[in-house]
């Protein structure tokens, strides 16, 4: 059961590499719900599959890389280190998790997206009072 969900997984950021459907109405349920990082949720399988194919018109998935599993009963998260280039726009990138919730015959009935800022600083670097970057924030 690990396997087949790890290879799941895996077999999903591949189509986002590929840029192509490897399998998406056999790997989410119907119902299945998706939410990302900074914001946006598709309900259905249908929907995230129209949502994979309209993204790959305008971007380009450069890494998703695999860092580790974690699995709990019906649960997986998975850390992951993430880089794209969208067009017209320079490539940019960010680490993440998702929690995913697994239905019992496999598919993936819920995924949920957390993502963190590689450009990471110490604000207390110079002493007690904080020094924030004069910048605006990622999107997640």
């Amino acid at each position: 059961m690990i396997q087949h969900r790890e290879a799941a997984i895996g077999r999903w950021f591949q189509m986002w590499l590929e840029k192509t459907d490897l399998g998406i109405g056999e790997l989410f349920a119907p119902d299945a719900v998706y939410l990302e990082s900074w914001g946006p949720e598709y309900h259905g399988a249908d929907r995230i599959a129209h949502w994979f194919r309209e993204w790959n018109s305008r971007g380009t998935v450069l890494r998703w890389d695999i860092r580790q599993f974690f699995h709990r009963e019906d649960q997986t998260v998975v850390e992951w280190s993430f880089r794209c280039a969208m067009e017209g726009e320079a490539p940019s990138g960010f680490e993440g998790m998702s929690l995913i919730r697994w239905t019992p015959q496999g598919r993936i009935a819920f995924l949920q997206e957390f993502g963190c800022n590689q450009d990471r600083y110490d604000p207390y670097r110079d002493g007690p009072v904080p020094k924030f970057r004069d910048e605006k924030a990622m999107w997640f």
